[in-house]
């Protein structure tokens, strides 16, 4: 490594000792390593900017497209990659990033791969600071004394863009999800919280964005109750009545035995990231009840509060967390009443300044939402299903293709595994 900075083909920089006096709302994106996922993600759509008046403090730090950023304390060796529609970032300090000076000789989306892969994730722990006390560091001296095998560069550029094609794919299907789900959203509180086919009809106007069928299932008037108007024949009821929120277990008391199956401990970090690597793991002799597959709502009720359907796989529930259900309700319906009321839930969290976060189940009784007829629900909400299971599937999808790219990566680093054969592999799967 030392010889190709040396060279000038390839460049390392930490990042930015920032003062709280150059953050605001607005500026150049400061990235920490919270902020790069284990999909090799990086989200820039972060809360601390430095300011616009200290540019030229930053400029030395500024990223540049195709940078492979890389964590250098904490969790050590997690990488990711700036793309080109993303903008110019300043990375914290425990998060450098290299650079190709050069991308004739090194490719950039190359060289992120090999960081990711088995060999030089090995060689990384190998060199890593081990704090009793303090977080694992790698230093950037550590780093250029690491070595690097780096085939020709056309074959670079080939396995890059087998695998760029991959992670293209799920960065597609990621966008074409947030779409879904900020529809879904906007669909919910049109129909379901602001009730404005009822305002519509009221007024003696068609109600948009349904046909005449679904909006007969809607009334034409409002009738007082607790939380307000809400639709005629509509009633308020609590949260906790339209769906069983089952709180998970202290799964130290299901170890996993050695050889034995097991299941991965699903966390509240563990639902943050959508993904169980790295998980502790229990025995699969928890209740049924306690294991979570895909499609499953979930809900966070301490500490970081977060609602997300899982889509990592089959786990356990872990304490802390909600697997929310219903025997009278469809999905989409307490999903979108849960979002509704998570602000309010977050408030009452923040507020417990003198213990860690969170609610109790007294909260979600207090918490009112607008149950409508049966009917209403099962006829009226088909829209809101359809998107709630193309969301589900895009995401699977997008694991589906994940597991290919890992599969692919160490055989292709190693030359097991020749560029056309791996070609095919990756066509057939899109």
């Amino acid at each position: 490594m030392r010889e190709l900075v040396s060279e000038g083909l390839l460049a390392l920089n930490d990042g930015y000792r920032v003062t709280n006096a150059e953050l605001g709302k607005s500026g150049t994106p400061f990235v920490r390593g919270g902020d790069i996922g284990t999909d090799g993600e990086i989200d820039t759509n972060v809360v601390d900017h430095v300011r616009e008046e200290f540019t030229d403090r930053i400029r030395a730090k500024l990223s540049a497209t195709g940078d492979v950023a890389f964590i250098t304390k904490g969790t050590v060796g997690r990488v990711g990659f700036i793309r080109k529609d993303q903008p110019n970032v300043v990375f914290a300090p425990q998060v450098c990033y290299w650079r190709s000076l050069n991308p004739a000789r090194i490719d950039s989306r190359f060289l992120y791969y090999l960081l990711k892969g088995a060999d030089f994730q090995a060689n990384l722990s190998a060199v890593k600071t081990h704090g009793s006390m303090a977080a694992d560091y790698v230093s950037l001296t550590d780093q250029q004394s690491f070595l690097l095998t780096l085939p020709p560069p056309d074959e670079q550029r080939a396995i890059a863009h087998i695998l760029g094609t991959l992670d293209d794919k799920i960065e597609l299907n990621r966008r074409t999800n947030e779409t879904l789900e900020a529809m879904a959203r906007a669909l919910f509180k049109s129909w379901f919280v602001d009730f404005d086919p009822v305002h519509a009809k009221k007024a003696g106007r068609k109600p948009e964005g349904m046909d005449a069928e679904t909006a007969a299932l809607f009334p034409d008037d409002f009738e007082d109750s607790e939380m307000g108007k809400i639709p005629r024949g509509w009633k308020a009821v609590p949260l906790d009545t339209i769906a069983d929120f089952l709180n998970g277990l202290a799964l130290q008391k299901f170890p996993a035995a050695p050889g034995e199956p097991s299941l991965p401990v699903i966390k509240i970090a563990q639902l943050r990231k959508g993904a169980v690597d790295g998980a502790d793991r229990a025995s699969r002799s928890v209740p049924m009840q306690y294991v979570v597959k895909d499609g499953d709502l979930l809900f966070s009720w301490s500490g970081t509060l977060e609602v997300a359907v899982w889509c990592g796989g089959e786990g356990a529930l872990n304490q802390h967390l909600f697997k929310v259900t219903s025997k009278t309700t469809p999905p989409w319906f307490y999903h979108g009443w849960l979002l509704h009321h998570l602000a309010d839930f977050r408030q009452i969290a923040a507020d417990k300044a003198t213990t860690m976060g969170h609610i109790q189940r007294g909260h979600l009784t207090r918490a009112i939402v607008a149950l409508p007829s049966g009917k209403t629900l099962q006829s009226g909400g088909a829209a809101l299903a359809s998107l709630a299971a193309r969301s589900l599937s895009v995401r699977k999808n997008s694991q589906t293709i994940a597991a290919l790219r890992d599969a692919l990566l160490p055989q292709l680093l190693s030359g097991s595994l020749r560029v056309p054969e791996a070609m095919r592999l990756v066509e057939k799967a899109l």
